[in-house]
């Protein structure tokens, strides 16, 4: 009966084709305006790291005092004395300082000129807490780190360029005129959002080619290339920075069970007292310690362009539903006297209910082509709504083009099952009698 009542609904599609044409427009422009927005919504808000999220953490401390806090918030980033203070406490399984470096590649070949890349100094732990994927090598050690070792993590691109994808790990590279030693090579990885340097990226950033060790790079005096806030003027030199209240580290932590980052929670707030209590701080401890999606909540890394977006388009897809319930109520009626006959014949009402609803669906399938051609187009077109960084995660993916076929036919069977229901309430004798 499928086929047959699919052959009933083209068949009744086709003698109406400027009707069909309005009903199959609406619903793609409606569901195309929907899943272009979704795109968005959908590549901004994702969980950057789903097997390990809940066991991240980042440390927020205020070290500024109440007067110069936004709502109380704590500042995003963390000071040297206290990043370093907390990091050598060693209070958690896994810990790392992270900050943003620019450096430049000098190649081997001196015919080549040096190659700028963004960079992160940070600790051997970055690479495991956030499962990072190598090709080549590993990351460097915990030893290396208190040896403040000249060694250095690369991405893959990188690589390609300096050594045409071959083997590089145990090879020297030049940064800025230091040797490194390179002990592990990585994919091109930037986790979207880039959660663990949101202040300094907004969240949304093509990630680094170069990891060096912290301690090195503090000992080399290479400047923080993100953003860098301080209540008062830190003074001339390296050293006067490092011991000012200025605010540049990211401090992440694992913790695996929630009675870890409780008692880790309960050592910050102690350190914060400590601080009080030894005359540095003159406030009560405001401390945060929050997991990834409450860091990137907290953060706002979502656009409300993409929220209201979306809002938006969703009224958008209602209006269209509206307009097709409209159509498709006056189509099904002016049927009357083919359901009487039916009926009349000795269809029931579910045989009804089945034709129009398949019908609908066909309507549906239409529109959901016409969406993906015109989602498409509009995800082509999202960069002049949206910052690049951001557009440039919008895709057109399976699962979004499974989405798409999915929403247009259920839309078409809700905006269906009115008008269908009405059509399954028409009296057969009325119909009769009346031709």
């Amino acid at each position: 009966m499928f086929s047959y009542y699919l052959q009933l609904g083209l068949r009744s599609l086709r003698r109406n084709p400027v009707l069909t044409g309005l009903m199959v427009m609406a619903i793609g422009f409606g569901v195309a305006a929907s899943m272009t927005t979704y795109s968005v919504f959908r590549a901004t808000s994702r969980d950057p790291i789903p097997q390990k999220s809940s066991q991240l953490f980042n440390t927020q401390l205020d070290n500024w005092g109440p007067d110069k806090l936004e709502k109380g918030e704590p500042p995003q980033a963390l000071s040297y004395k206290d990043a370093t203070a907390l990091l050598r406490a060693h209070k958690a399984k896994r810990q790392t300082i992270t900050y943003p470096i620019g450096v430049s590649v000098i190649p081997d070949n001196a015919g080549r000129l040096p190659i700028r890349e963004g960079a992160y100094a940070t600790g051997a732990d970055f690479f495991p807490m956030f499962d990072v994927p190598f090709l080549q090598g590993t990351g460097w050690t915990l030893e290396d780190d208190e040896k403040h070792a000249s060694v250095v993590v690369i991405a893959k691109s990188l690589n390609d360029k300096l050594f045409d994808g071959g083997q590089s790990v145990g090879k020297q590279l030049n940064l800025d005129g230091h040797l490194y030693r390179i002990t592990g090579v990585i994919e091109d990885w930037a986790p979207q959002p880039l959660f663990f340097d949101v202040p300094n990226t907004g969240g949304f950033d093509e990630g680094a080619k170069v990891y060096v060790p912290f301690n090195r790079a503090v000992d080399l005096k290479l400047p923080n290339a993100g953003n860098n806030s301080c209540v008062a003027e830190p003074g001339e030199g390296w050293d006067n920075y490092l011991r000012s209240e200025c605010i540049w580290l990211s401090l992440w932590s694992e913790l695996p069970t929630k009675a870890e980052a409780d008692s880790y929670r309960q050592y910050i707030e102690g350190y914060a007292a400590d601080q009080q209590r030894a005359g540095r701080f003159s406030w009560a401890p405001n401390i945060k310690v929050r997991d990834v999606m409450t860091w990137l909540d907290v953060q706002h890394v979502v656009p409300k362009e993409s929220q209201v977006s979306l809002i938006v388009s969703l009224g958008f897809l209602v209006i269209c539903l509206v307009n097709t319930i409209g159509l498709l109520l006056a189509k099904f009626m002016r049927r009357a006297p083919e359901i009487g006959v039916r009926r009349a014949l000795g269809a029931s009402r579910k045989d009804i209910y089945a034709q129009f609803l398949i019908e609908a669906g066909t309507i549906g399938v239409a529109g959901g082509v016409l969406g993906l051609i015109l989602t498409g187009v509009g995800i082509l077109g999202v960069g002049l709504v949206f910052p690049e960084p951001v557009a440039r995660l919008a895709t057109l993916d399976p699962v979004l083009i499974m989405l798409t076929l999915v929403v247009a036919i259920v839309a078409s069977l809700i905006a269906a099952f009115y008008p269908t229901w009405r059509a399954a309430q028409v009296q057969p004798a009325w119909q009769l009698k009346s031709n």
